[in-house]
């Protein structure tokens, strides 16, 4: 049975600007985050740390989907 699912406008779009980016950019972004919150860490200021050291994990997923993406294809 075919697949009868399409990706919507918007999705296709995002997905073409974000094909421009090279995979390497989320990943040194990535470290470049956890970086700064071991700086702001070693400053005591852990709650910023914290939250700033959370957005690795989703920078890397992004950067996953957009391999998929660009190697896979969306539609």
């Amino acid at each position: 049975m075919a697949n009868d699912k399409k990706e919507g406008r918007t999705a296709k779009e995002i997905e073409d600007y974000t094909a421009e980016i090279p995979s390497d950019a989320y990943l040194w972004t990535a470290f470049g985050v956890m970086g700064i919150s071991l700086t702001f860490k070693l400053m005591q200021k852990n709650n910023l740390a914290l939250f700033i050291g959370q957005w690795a994990a989703p920078i890397l997923l992004m950067g996953v989907y957009n391999k998929i993406v660009k190697v896979e294809g969306s539609d």
